[in-house]
């Protein structure tokens, strides 16, 4: 017999993919019942679907203040960025020798014009391409945690599509050498603007509160 997802679940995803899409921006508060009252549910499931996301790092719970998309300092973002390119060069060597990994992409066609979404699925391609749950699982949450921090960088760097252009070519002929010195170069560029990204989001959370 096939279950229904609970109101939790469901509220669970729509938020996820609100922080994906750039509803709520770094830095800004989260309000259950505000929540509660737009999705026409209880407080309850509204709760265990946002304590869901904290346990996933994509809220954090400020205690008394609240619960706010995470901002960042420095030394997060990087420790954040450097994950990343960690689990994603883990995922180029596993996925290496998987016999048809690349028929596993889902449409990334670069005339789409949201490069956050694209490098979003991109790089969960590289994952999925592993056939190893729990790595996927991981750069899954990662993925999500720095989406809101892409769309917020928004003009700090020069054509993102073009890079993302060239980043998709490069994985789409299967040598992982060169997938692993653009995804070297592609977190190098991003860690040398931490400070400026990090100014960014602060900026940003100044005018939500």
């Amino acid at each position: 017999m096939t279950m229904s997802p609970s109101k939790s679940a469901m509220l669970h995803k729509q938020v996820r993919r609100a922080l994906q899409s750039g509803r709520y921006l770094p830095g800004q508060r989260i309000d259950p019942t505000s929540l509660a009252s737009e999705f026409r549910i209880s407080p309850t499931p509204v709760r265990f679907a946002l304590y869901r996301l904290v346990g996933e790092g994509l809220i954090a719970d400020c205690g008394r203040s609240g619960l706010y998309v995470p901002l960042p300092t420095e030394v997060a973002m990087r420790d954040l960025y450097d994950w990343m390119e960690r689990l994603l060069l883990m995922a180029c060597s596993l996925s290496a020798n998987s016999n048809g990994s690349r028929a596993l992409m889902p449409d990334l066609n670069p005339a789409q014009d949201d490069v956050v979404k694209l490098t979003w699925k991109l790089f969960d391609s590289m994952a999925q391409a592993t056939r190893h749950h729990s790595l996927h699982r991981a750069i899954r949450q990662c993925n999500d945690r720095l989406a809101p921090i892409r769309r917020a960088k928004h003009g700090l760097l020069d054509d993102p599509l073009d890079e993302y252009q060239r980043m998709l070519l490069v994985w789409k002929k299967g040598d992982p050498s060169p997938v692993r010195r653009t995804l070297k170069a592609y977190f190098a560029r991003r860690k040398a603007l931490v400070p400026h990204i990090v100014d960014r989001l602060n900026e940003i959370s100044k005018r939500v509160h």
